[in-house]
């Protein structure tokens, strides 16, 4: 063996932790096992060890480990998007520039931010919520300085959002974060899906935390009925005790049949895939602080952490093989 390679070797044998982490990089194959009964219209827990299971196969067509900052390749906008009418420049500072970096409606009290951000002003303000270390990516969500709440349209936090909208979207396949979910009051941090169109519903929540609930994670399928036009919402926590300390892989697979929702890529919901389900979608990674109408979460208080990271190893998306 060479030199390098036994030094390899040594390295894993001496880190346990590293081992593991080599062990499970994202493959470019992959195959999941899903159940093999007709999905019902709700959804539904599933059992493996109870549950008839037929396979399917995949192979990879994005992904990001993480080994450099989020911006430096395009994959990547730190903003909601707007319609064809928004003007570049508004997503980066003046007056309204905060409307695509939060979502008001959620009762969220940050503001999400990038070194080119600007605020109401038209000077970058250079904030960066997003680090890179050793192949982890953290989103640090920080309390805003005084000097700069006004500028900064006087929210409680800056934090960050990374969404793929208009650089890779995708109909069916598998999508999954690899993670550690922060906890804390306040502290809401998210994985999630969107229609390319603009279209809401559909959406997809793979990942969501409930700060106050530290090992909570939420999985769940917001669809509309297009007879009625009413919005349908099924989903479950599951409760992944080391969740706040360890990394684990979340992701849903979405077939023309079922979406199914997966922890460490053993399947543990699924549903039908309602029939608004028809535009791809692009993914979103964010961490927000504070929310009205997601319970487990609440306002900032005095014992929001003042800083808090939601720390990501990888995010990979998959297409199901013909």
């Amino acid at each position: 063996m060479t030199p390098r390679t036994l030094a390899v070797i040594a390295a894993l044998l001496a880190s346990p932790a590293l081992a593991q982490e080599m062990q499970q990089a994202g493959p470019t194959q992959l195959s999941l096992m899903v159940a093999s009964d007709p999905a019902g219209e709700q959804c539904r827990r599933l059992d493996p060890a109870s549950t008839l299971l037929a396979a399917v196969t995949l192979h990879r067509t994005f992904h990001d480990d993480f080994d450099e900052h989020p911006l430096s390749k395009g994959k990547w906008a730190p903003h909601y998007a707007g319609g064809a009418a928004w003007p570049e420049a508004r997503y980066w500072g003046g007056d309204g520039s905060d409307f695509k970096r939060k979502t008001a409606w959620n009762g969220e009290q940050q503001i999400y931010v990038d070194p080119r951000y600007a605020g109401r002003g038209s000077t970058p303000l250079g904030l960066d919520p997003f680090k890179v270390r050793d192949g982890v990516l953290s989103i640090t969500a920080m309390r805003t300085p005084p000097e700069l709440r006004e500028v900064l349209f006087n929210n409680e936090y800056t934090s960050g959002i990374l969404t793929t909208q208009g650089s890779f979207a995708q109909k069916y396949g598998y999508f999954e974060i690899r993670s550690k979910v922060p906890a804390g009051i306040a502290v809401w941090p998210a994985f999630w899906m969107l229609a390319d169109d603009g279209g809401w519903p559909p959406e997809i929540d793979v990942l969501e935390g409930r700060g106050q609930r530290p090992g909570d994670v939420v999985m769940t399928t917001h669809w509309r009925i297009f007879e009625t036009q009413k919005i349908h919402t099924c989903g479950f926590d599951f409760t992944v005790p080391d969740a706040v300390t360890s990394f684990h892989d979340y992701g849903v697979l979405w077939q023309p049949d079922r979406i199914t929702y997966f922890i460490d890529r053993k399947p543990v919901a699924d549903i039908k895939t309602p029939v608004s389900f028809f535009a791809p979608m692009y993914m979103i990674v964010n961490l927000a602080m504070g929310a009205k109408s997601f319970p487990g979460v609440g306002f900032v208080a005095t014992g929001t952490p003042e800083t808090v990271a939601f720390e990501i190893d990888r995010i990979y998306a998959y297409q199901i093989n013909p």
